[in-house]
């Protein structure tokens, strides 16, 4: 095997690894009491409000979105990539830039 082609499998290798990482979640991240979710939520309005960001619904990653509308109650708790009434804060204006991204939940 030549010198590129092995750094491409070494690369490739830890792309995958690094994107595997990435999607597995600490269970203490699931585990939040009520006060704690409050928090958090708190938190991510007073961001959203001081970085004029908005709820972009639709977009977010498993475990990894910001808040939710009537589907869970806080943020990390996404049970599935795309929902439509978990939101992740974005700059104004980017949400209509991703496709699926809506500013109202479905």
């Amino acid at each position: 095997m030549d010198r590129r082609m092995f750094a491409a499998s070494v690369f490739a290798a830890a792309v995958g690894l690094a994107g595997a990482a990435a999607t597995i979640t600490p269970a203490s991240a699931q585990m939040m009491t009520k006060e704690q979710m409050m928090q958090v939520q708190q938190a991510n309005m007073a961001r959203a409000k001081a970085g004029h960001l908005v709820a972009c619904y639709g977009i977010n990653a498993v475990a990894k979105n910001d808040c939710a509308a009537g589907a869970h109650s806080c943020a990390g708790q996404a049970t599935s990539a795309r929902d439509p009434k978990s939101f992740v804060l974005l700059p104004t204006g980017d949400c209509e830039k991703i496709a699926g991204g809506a500013l109202k939940a479905a």
